[in-house]
């Protein structure tokens, strides 16, 4: 174990905290670890070793793991708590990002610059090296000034999050679950940051769900054939038609607990029903944030991939399309059906990828712990729980038994769109953001 300097006085390592997490940010966005999904990026491996070092050298023995091949690598630590008889809480983030090519940003992606104005810049700044450089402060202001959580905490840290997981979450759910220690509730994305209401009230949305994701294939047969003939054939013709069908029939508003919780609160500071099926009123009412709560309450479907034929004159035997589609939880199965009922005969669906939906109440120690710090840190403003759009390594975890809540603590200025920011170019965040979070991070950690 490495000499430690003497233990730090409360407010020394509080700034201490603060100064760590904003630099240990930075350091994490200089390291490339995008994820193009096709396992030919850089990995995790160099960032998980940073991450490591950077436990040691405050005395603490951090495992670094891989899972799927040498570069995939995650990080995990256990900290015993002085009540040995609760289960251990899960601290997660990932160490993947989604590529960034450095057109149209402007500082480069993977520069870790703070710029005159405070911000830090990076792919990964939100998309959550932020929360990855928080936990790793948080545990080393522990180990400076000798603080033992009453309850265990389990840090890991994940590669693959990205690309659904195969790699990571859902590798160590499979072949290493014991590295989750038995925890029975997780912290982790996608959460705890500010959204500004055009009124003027502040919210803090804490993800206690996800929609199930169904990433699928559609194959079209056809005839092929000459293109200057008439076809009754054409699988071009067939797919585009599909796919027109289902984009006539969107699905319905349709509210899970959760998001009945939110609507009701919403509604409350807005000071009227929240217009859910009325984009441009509802973005009157709520801002940049109605394109997420849009989706957040009813099941989508967008053809993102569209592929057929090598020549201009050749009519092909088939067309092929691929489909994001993110259901509510409980509608997996009328999902699909719906989804087969518009195919034409004789069309295949191919899964790609396929994972559950997830809701959780939001209540409990945790859920408690959060709103109590927040009201004291940002007492005008109103916590309330979401379901997240996308997808996490929360499906992994739950899978589990566990109880997960997406909590990533950021105070935004006013004027910045935080999920714009998200897989977006010029992907950034304020210091001061960071420096808060940290200090919000550290003191709901301290009574779950």
């Amino acid at each position: 174990m490495p000499d430690l300097p003497p233990l730090l006085d409360e407010d020394d390592a509080l700034a201490v905290m603060r100064a760590d997490a904003v630099e240990l940010v930075a350091q994490l966005l200089r390291i490339d670890t995008s994820n193009p999904g096709d396992d030919s990026g850089p990995g995790e491996l160099v960032a998980a070793q940073f991450a490591a070092d950077k436990l040691r050298e405050v005395g603490l023995e951090p495992n670094v793991f891989t899972t799927t091949g040498p570069r995939r690598a995650g990080v995990s630590l256990f900290l015993p708590g002085s009540d040995t008889d609760r289960a251990p809480l899960l601290l997660t983030g990932h160490l993947d990002v989604v590529p960034a090519p450095e057109e149209g940003w402007t500082h480069p992606p993977f520069s870790g610059l703070i710029d005159d104005d405070g911000i830090l810049w990076g792919r990964g700044a939100v998309d959550m090296k932020d929360m990855v450089g928080m936990i790793l402060a948080v545990v080393r202001h522990w180990a400076r000034t000798g603080y033992v959580p009453a309850r265990p905490v389990v840090v890991l840290l994940t590669p693959d999050e990205e690309a659904g997981g195969t790699h990571g979450a859902h590798w160590i759910v499979q072949h290493r679950p014991e590295l989750l220690y038995g925890a029975t509730e997780g912290i982790g994305e996608v959460g705890g940051f500010s959204v500004e209401l055009p009124g003027g009230r502040r919210i803090y949305p804490i993800q206690s769900g996800e929609k199930g994701l169904m990433w699928v294939t559609i194959k079209v047969t056809g005839t092929a054939g000459h293109g200057s003939l008439i076809h009754h054939d054409n699988p071009v013709e067939k797919l585009v038609a599909t796919l027109h069908e289902l984009a006539q029939h969107p699905f319905s508003v349709a509210l899970t607990p959760t998001m009945q919780e939110f609507v009701d609160t919403v509604s409350g500071l807005v000071g009227e029903p929240l217009a859910l099926g009325d984009r441009e009123l509802l973005a009157q009412q709520v801002g940049g944030l109605s394109r997420v709560l849009g989706a957040c309450v009813r099941t989508t479907l967008n053809p993102t991939m569209l592929s057929a034929g090598f020549k201009h004159n050749v009519v092909p035997s088939q067309a092929v399309a691929g489909l994001d589609i993110r259901y509510l939880p409980g509608t997996r199965d009328q999902v699909l059906e719906r989804v087969l009922s518009i195919l034409p005969p004789g069309a295949e669906l191919e899964f790609q990828h396929d994972d559950i939906a997830v809701e959780t109440p939001f209540d409990g120690g945790v859920a408690d712990a959060i709103v109590s710090v927040l009201g004291e840190r940002d007492p005008d403003a109103v916590v309330v729980p979401y379901l997240m759009t996308g997808g996490t390594d929360a499906k992994a975890f739950t899978s589990l038994g566990l109880r997960y809540f997406g909590f990533s603590p950021l105070r935004m200025r006013p004027d910045m769109d935080f999920w714009s920011m998200f897989h977006g170019v010029d992907e950034r965040v304020p210091v001061e953001a960071l420096e808060f979070g940290v200090e919000v991070l550290d003191s709901v950690l301290r009574r779950c």
